[in-house]
Formats: C-alpha cells, structure tokens, sequence
C-alpha cells in the first residue's frame, strides 16, 4: 500500500512550572527561597528514516505529542525535562503547516532532524528573585506552553530513474522486465495510479533506484489527468527514462507524443525540463519482424532531426535492447550525482 500524503496533529510538551518553596529548617523558620526551575517540555522531531517508503503509519496514528517538563521542588531541585516525540519520515517527505502553507521541513536525508514543534521552556523558581531587599520571593516565572500544529505531510519519491511518458507507452512493463518489481499491467491506459518502486541489479554490484509514474496526458500541468500528483513525483528523480511507444496502436506520432509531454513537464517547472532525460522506444516487438528494421530506422532518424535526441529501442516485454537502456541509464544516473551539491543538516535546520 502506497500512501504519499497524510494530515497530523502534533503537539509538544508543556514547560513545567517553577517551584515557589521557602526552606523551613529548625531555627530558620523563615529561610530563603530554595525552589527548583521547572524541566522544558519535549520538542515534537521530525527524522529521516531510509527504511520507510510510505505515510500508512498515519492513517493509524494521526496525533503524536511529546511529554511535559516536570515541575521544579525544594531543595534547587530542577524538574525533568519532557521526553521529545520522534516522528520517523520516509526521505522526499515534505511537511507544512496545514494552516498556513508554511514548508517546516524538507526531509531529504538519513538521519536529519528537523523540530517541527517546540517545547515550551521550564518556569523559574523562586531562587532566581531573591535580593537583598527581597529575600523570601514567592514569585516565579511563568511556564512556556505547549505549541499544536496541524501538519500535512506530503511524500516525494527519491528514485534515480523516473519513468514518464503516456499512459499504455508501457512504462510498468520496463519496470517489471529490470526490476524485481509487479506492476500493474493491462492493456488500457492508467494501469498505474500510485508510483511503483524497482531495484535494477546490474553487474558490478551496482544498483539502480527505478520508479514508474503514472501516465501523463495534455494538460497535466494544469491538473489533467493525474497531474499535479504525477508531477510533483518526477521533481525528485535524477534523471527522466522517456519511454515511447514506437508505433501506437491509436495511430499518434511517437515524435508528437515526446513533444507533448516535454512540453507539459516544462510548463510545471523549469527544472523538470531541464532535467537529464533519455528517450526509449519501447514496443519494437509489436512491429511484423520483415518490417522492424526500417521502421526503427525512420523513427530514430526523425527524432535524432526534429528533435534533437539519439532514442534508444528496446521491448520491455521480450527483454529486447533493455541491458542497453539500463547501462546508458546508469552513465546519466552518475553523471547526475556528480553534478548534485553536497549539503550538510544540522539538528533543528
């Protein structure tokens, strides 16, 4: 089960009030003031989490606070501080208050820390206000309260390799021919409508991250379709897999369908068109064996001339050209690493 998005509420802890004690002691019935701050109250955490891959967790569990501090005591004695709530996310997930739109954390990395919610500071004790004209205070400061949010988490998968292209152009059959992955596959359009993830295991040890998309469609920029919901998925993939169909059975142009959905990524975002992106003609099988030979070398010829670009053939279903896809797929995936920016978080950024 897939769950990319999810509405909480979170609340952190109260501070704990500070203690106003007065020291009584044999032959001091009237000693000064001795009262304890009280502990802050725990912060509600949001941390990076590599092992997770869904928001269902949330389904079952949408409130998550943290403990309050505990108040001060006699004897300087300073209260407990509250226990922080850790909210374990799956990277890609995004958070932003509910309210307001605000984005409060971006969760990119294993192990980063964000405070989404901040405890509420111990009161102080009565200690802190003695004086010299003013030796048996019973005044404190008051405790910080506790802060509730109502946060919506969204999810944005992390993947290498993105999978775009039309519904049917058989983007869930490539998956499933390099990965160990099972999509849905059926002959009509939006067999896919949550991403699907894939490990492509190639020789050398190495390992590619693979996502199948859900199918675009003119006018997803503007919410057609899927998408909004699609798109916001391809943003955080390195590199874009086009996956066209050679010779649709609805008679369309390969080359006006790969403009039609380059143009629908570059109307959502600049950066979506500016990404690293290959182009596979899939679906070579289909074509009559006496037949394939030219066909293949026509379309490639239109796209290397119209549009600019060397596609490469394949069949996702046979397997046909698909050891290729994967090793020029790795080349573009490291080349995409090596031009990444290396950010270091600190612990509440």
């Amino acid at each position: 089960m897939f769950v990319d998005s999810a509405i909480i509420t979170v609340r952190s802890g109260r501070g704990g009030a500070g203690s106003r004690h007065l020291l009584r002691m044999k032959g001091n019935a009237k000693g000064g003031p001795d009262g304890g701050d009280g502990g802050k109250g725990g912060d509600v955490v949001a941390r990076g989490n590599p092992h997770l891959d869904t928001l269902v967790q949330f389904a079952y569990q949408p409130h998550w606070s943290a403990t309050d501090g505990e108040p001060g005591s006699r004897k300087n004695c300073n209260g407990k501080e509250g226990v922080d709530r850790i909210i374990e996310l799956p990277l890609g997930s995004r958070v932003f208050d509910a309210q307001t739109g605000d984005l409060v954390a971006d969760i990119t990395e294993a192990g980063q820390t964000v405070v989404v919610a901040q405890g509420g500071i111990g009161g102080r004790g009565n200690v802190h206000f003695k004086s010299a004209v003013h030796q048996t205070p019973t005044e404190t400061s008051p405790a910080g309260e506790p802060i509730e949010r109502l946060l919506r988490i969204e999810l944005l998968l992390i993947a290498d390799v993105g999978f775009v292209g039309l519904p049917n152009a058989g983007k869930s059959t490539m998956l499933k021919s390099t990965t160990r992955a099972h999509p849905k596959v059926a002959d009509y359009p939006f067999t896919t409508l949550s991403p699907q993830l894939g490990i492509a295991e190639l020789p050398g040890e190495r390992r590619l991250v693979l996502a199948d998309l859900p199918g675009l469609i003119e006018g997803a920029s503007q919410g057609a379709g899927l998408g909004h919901d699609f798109l916001r998925h391809v943003e955080r993939t390195r590199v874009l897999l086009h996956v066209v169909d050679i010779a649709p059975v609805d008679g369309s142009d390969p080359l006006e369908n790969h403009r039609m959905i380059r143009r629908e990524l570059a109307e959502f975002s600049e950066g979506l068109a500016r990404k690293r992106e290959l182009v596979v003609l899939n679906k070579v099988d289909l074509i009559a064996e006496e037949d394939r030979g030219s066909v293949v070398d026509e379309v490639v010829r239109r796209f290397k001339r119209d549009r600019g670009v060397t596609p490469l053939v394949a069949s996702g279903a046979t397997g046909i050209g698909v050891r290729d896809v994967l090793e020029n797929v790795w080349n573009a995936v490291q080349d995409a690493r090596a031009a990444e920016p290396v950010t270091l978080h600190r612990i509440g950024d």
